[in-house]
């Protein structure tokens, strides 16, 4: 089971995969990697040439060997033939042949909460199996890019385990069963990539007799390669209740001469399991009963990487075409041979070539190293590679640079191989490479002292052990300051620990991890519409009807009432409501814009309410349903009952006419619309849509557009993306974005603050489209031609085959499904209120436009015309003017301390006559004194003076309480009380515990502080004591 079919998560409406290109030959990618770099020297040999034999032809066991007659052309017909891409490829194609949709490989990031990265193929059609949104297609095949890093550490010492590997699969939606599922997949097996029938085995589940009959009547697998297994090896659940089911898989047989006594599957240097089949026909009850499925389902997964290994004959999936090229060219770096090494060296290039793989394609999916959740995962690998690559010994980046960083060149060849897994990888490249650069430069910073500091700690765990005869183990703390501090992942400690027999205390690093936690942790917003009671509300509520993009008003049926996840019939005033309607002009949150605000009316007759909902939210769940969240304000809403849903205009459309309408209105609201023979459209209302519309003779018709907040804001984060790539570079891409009512704000990936006049440069830009007044395009076409037009997608969202296209022309072209402006003019002004750094290589910008831009000029003017009259200066004199006042405070402030000083220095001078002896044959001056409310600089500064005052050997210790809360501590020891083995910073940061504080500094001079004043004379009276019981003692 392990590699193939796990549970699952969302799903994306997907578009069809495009056709892919000519596979390389694995010919051309061995002359390629083949060749060594400069300053590589003559060590590097490369192993293309042991795997350039015959491969095998269709129908032909992959072990037999052709001809030696073979024609060369011929030779590159069957390398083509099996190569990964190949391999991709026939796949795809052989269940397109069947009738399959051939949908793309969903992101590594998946589109739902309760999972971190992308793990299986059938990730994103899990609400379609949950039976939560209607399928799209009858069934359909993908080869998806996954991510797994519970079996880290086993990468490199077995030879199938990866952290980025591709899942080929094939899915019914209620359409084929287990009987086209099971001869389909031997069909593929056996036919297409002609493997030997008799190599290979099947596992059924214990219980599952239709698939052994299936199997062996069907198929004709003889009994003895039928193996039943048990639940956890062959039963497939999606949680504690839920769909579930048998599987069944195909395991190849590496030494058919062992025979059929005693075959174990488990057997890893005999079997490696390739195609797992699950047939999804049970609902799992709370009971724990099975009933079956309304609706049975397939799903499969087809390990690429396992089944490249049997066609290509290599004794590990490593060695096959889709990863040896990037060892290769680690060991090009290494000045190694892979092909001659030893395991050790093996097993790390391994790790290089494994690992590389999952941080391209991550980096390229918008994961940016970070210590939290996904970008953990990432840098953690990353800074795998790099403390690996220095075991193998790499210097430099390959190309001359000894300082350069290494990673950006191993990426390079897996992006040069990302051709047909993900194009988007190539365009990406010089962001990808160059992230890659700083995560490298960045840990190598650390990464010295780190080792230094775990070589330490690791020997002092050891010497402890040996001392104590226990078994040596490193302390949790010691594990967090290394990944705190100096970034070394928690697991790269525990494996250099363990190469050293020294074990780790985990408990002690969780509670310190926990910590952190508490202080930095990010909330996890997710949308949830959960039914306490078990009913599937998608069972009986179809997809809303959005026409919020035509109007902001509409009247519309109540579907469904939910209350605290339970559904309800009504909802009476002053309770919390999840209304999902038929229909609704409500926009519910997406592509960063927000939802939509507004009320839901019950009319009771003569435009009197009887029920009002307001709402404060709306949501998209399972697939396409808008929930309205709000509160019941007055009266009761029932299920079945019509409503009038009103947007917010005030919100959504902040309502502002267009000066050249605005007499024109005011003139016919006083005087009437006969007057100049104008005559209103009775069925559409300002109160209720974005437009009016009246017919005058002369002009024909005037729309009053009503321009709105969001629209605005939603339309400024187009442009500003655009003036984004334009002045930083196009390779700069969306992290996240939110268009509210009162500002919007971007994240993009770029490594560096943005410079004043970059900054400058983006509103000249933005504000020259918008006087340009440019009239938007809005098109609904097939993704795939939206892409083809070069249309951006919209970080984090999930398109179907049709589309909406939102164009500016000659400026920016998104797909986008939010609301936008008609023209760039309506946008009024754009201005960016502020830019920084949200994580390592993200940074947010925030800006107003529209009204919420005129508030904020209209606010900065005001506050201007204050300070110009508080500093009796005008507009062009305030910068000088303050910086004149911050010199005055500067000098005065320098004067101050001064005085201050001086004013400590003659408090110590009255008190020296206080210090007294200790010690018999050698004695020591002790001075310990309360200096009332003086400063810590000062409390220093008469310190010093007694030092200098006091001869050596004397020990000072001063205090102070200079403001309310705050206690300020020093210790001054002269060389002579050094020598006696007490330290200056280690002393006062004792003394200062008492205090509620702490501190620190060099043996003979060191300050301190707390919070507790009231038990500052006990602290001093502690330091007299312990100074008198060590220095007396001494003396003595």
């Amino acid at each position: 089971m392990e590699g193939l079919a796990v549970p699952f998560p969302h799903l994306l409406p997907l578009p069809p995969f495009p056709k892919l290109a000519t596979v390389t030959a694995v010919a051309a990618i061995s002359t390629s990697t083949s060749t060594s770099t400069g300053g590589g020297g003559g060590g590097f040999i490369s192993l293309k040439q042991q795997q350039l034999q015959l491969r095998p032809r269709r129908g032909s066991p992959p072990y037999c060997t052709a001809s030696s007659s073979s024609s060369s052309h011929s030779q590159s017909e069957e390398e083509e033939r099996v190569s990964g891409d190949s391999i991709r490829e026939r796949f795809l194609n052989f269940y397109a042949s069947r009738g399959h949709k051939v949908l793309p490989s969903a992101s590594l990031v998946p589109d739902d909460p309760t999972v971190l990265l992308t793990i299986a193929g059938m990730l994103q059609f899990k609400p379609i199996f949950l039976g939560n949104v209607p399928r799209q297609v009858p069934r359909a095949t993908t080869s998806q890019r996954c991510i797994r890093t519970n079996d880290v550490n086993n990468v490199g010492n077995t030879s199938r385990h990866h952290t980025f590997f591709e899942m080929l699969g094939n899915f019914s939606f209620g359409d084929y069963f287990k009987k086209q599922a099971i001869q389909w997949a031997w069909d593929l097996s056996t036919v297409e990539f002609g493997l030997p029938p008799q190599r290979l085995w099947i596992s059924v589940y214990q219980d599952d007799d239709e698939s052994f009959q299936l199997w062996s009547q069907q198929v004709g697998v003889p009994v003895e390669r039928i193996k039943r297994l048990g639940e956890d090896d062959n039963f497939w659940t999606s949680g504690v209740t839920g769909p579930c089911g048998p599987c069944s898989e195909i395991y190849y047989d590496f030494h058919p001469e062992r025979g059929y006594i005693d075959a174990d599957l488990g057997d890893d240097t005999r079997f490696i399991e390739f195609y797992n089949l699950v047939f999804m026909q049970y609902n799992k009850k709370d009971d724990g009963s099975l009933e079956p499925l309304k609706q049975m389902n397939i799903d499969t997964g087809l390990g690429l990487e396992r089944l490249a290994r049997i066609l290509q004959k290599v004794p590990n999936n490593y060695e096959t075409d889709l990863i040896l090229p990037i060892i290769e060219k680690a060991s090009q770096l290494a000045n190694v041979s892979y092909g001659i090494s030893d395991d050790q060296t093996k097993r790390y290039l391994k790790i290089v070539g494994d690992h590389m793989r999952a941080i391209v394609f991550l980096i390229s999916d918008g994961v940016v190293p970070s210590n939290v959740g996904r970008g953990y995962v990432v840098r953690r690998l990353i800074r795998r590679v790099v403390r690996t690559g220095r075991l193998l010994g790499i210097k430099g980046d390959g190309r001359g640079d000894l300082e350069g960083a290494f990673l950006p060149t191993i990426a390079e060849k897996v992006v040069e191989l990302s051709t047909h897994i993900d194009a988007d990888v190539k365009n990406r490249a010089p962001r990808i490479l160059e992230e890659l650069k700083r995560e490298e430069f960045r840990f190598v910073q650390t990464l010295e002292r780190g080792e230094k500091l775990l070589d330490e700690k690791l020997a002092d765990a050891i010497s402890s052990a040996e001392r104590n005869g226990s078994v040596p183990c490193l302390a949790g703390e010691d594990v967090f300051i290394l990944y705190d501090t100096y970034g070394f992942p928690m697991e790269i400690t525990k494996e250099v620990a363990e190469e050293r027999g020294v074990c780790i205390d985990m408990n002690g690093f969780d509670i310190e991890m926990e910590k952190q936690r508490r202080q930095s942790q990010a909330a996890h917003n997710t949308v949830k519409l959960a039914i306490g009671s078990g009913t599937n509300i998608a069972d009986n509520v179809p997809d809303t009807e959005f026409i919020g993009h035509e109007s902001l008003y509409c009247k519309a049926i109540v579907a469904s009432l939910v209350v605290n996840g339970d559904p309800a019939v009504q909802v009476s005033e002053g309770s919390n409501v999840e209304v999902l309607l038929n229909k609704t002009p409500f926009y519910a949150e997406s592509g960063g814009q927000i939802g939509d605000h507004g009320f839901l009316y019950i009319s009771e007759g003569e435009n009197q309410p009887k029920a009002v909902v307001e709402i404060i939210d709306v949501q998209k769940s399972f697939g396409n349903i808008f929930v309205h969240k709000g509160r019941v304000q007055k009266g009761v809403v029932e299920v079945g009952k019509q409503v009038e849903a009103t947007v917010d205009v005030k919100l959504r459309q902040r309502a502002k006419v267009q000066k050249l309408c605005t007499p024109l209105i005011l003139f016919i609201y006083f005087f009437g619309e006969s007057s100049l023979g104008i005559k209103f459209d009775k069925d559409k209302s300002l109160h209720h849509h974005s437009h009016a519309y009246f017919q005058i003779p002369i002009l024909q018709v005037v729309t009053v557009s009503i321009i709105g907040a969001l629209q605005v804001h939603h339309t400024a984060t187009h442009l500003l993306q655009a003036a984004l790539k334009k002045v930083i570079g196009q390779e700069t891409s969306q992290a996240g974005s939110l268009v509210a009512f009162d500002r919007l704000r971007f994240d993009f990936n770029f490594h560096r603050p943005l410079l004043d006049s970059e900054l400058a440069e983006i509103e000249v830009l933005i504000n020259g489209w918008i006087e340009n007044a440019i009239l938007l395009q809005t098109k609904v076409m097939p993704l795939a031609d939206a892409k083809r037009a070069g249309a951006i997608a919209m970080f984090g969202e999930k398109y179907g085959e049709e589309v909406r296209v939102v164009e500016v022309p000659g400026v920016s072209m998104e797909l986008c499904g939010g609301t936008h402006v008609s023209n760039t003019s309506e946008i009024r002004g754009f201005k960016v209120i502020s830019e920084q750094g949200i994580a390592s290589g993200v940074r947010r910008i925030e800006a107003v436009a529209g009204e919420a831009f005129i508030e904020y000029v209209n606010a900065r003017d005001s506050y201007l015309k204050q300070l110009c009259s508080t500093l009796k200066v005008k507009p062009e004199e305030v910068t000088a003017r303050i910086e004149n006042l911050l010199e005055e405070l500067r000098v005065a402030r320098n004067e101050n301390s001064a005085v201050r000083a001086k004013a400590a220095v003659y408090k110590a001078s009255v008190i020296a006559n206080r210090a007294f002896l200790v010690g018999n044959s050698k004695q020591y001056r002790i001075l310990v004194e309360c200096l009332d409310d003086v400063d810590a600089e000062s409390l220093k500064s008469a310190a010093e003076y007694l030092m200098e005052t006091l001869a050596d050997p004397a020990a000072i210790v001063l205090g102070s309480c200079p403001g309310e809360g705050k206690v300020s501590l020093v210790a001054a020891f002269t060389p002579g009380v050094v020598d006696q083995g007490i330290q200056a910073g280690k002393f006062i940061g004792q003394i200062a515990k008492l205090c509620g504080g702490g501190g620190g500094g060099r043996p003979n001079f060191a300050q301190a502080g707390g919070r507790k004043p009231d038990n500052l004379a006990d602290a001093l009276e502690k330091a007299k004591s312990e100074l008198i019981a060590h220095l007396g003692e001494n003396g003595n």
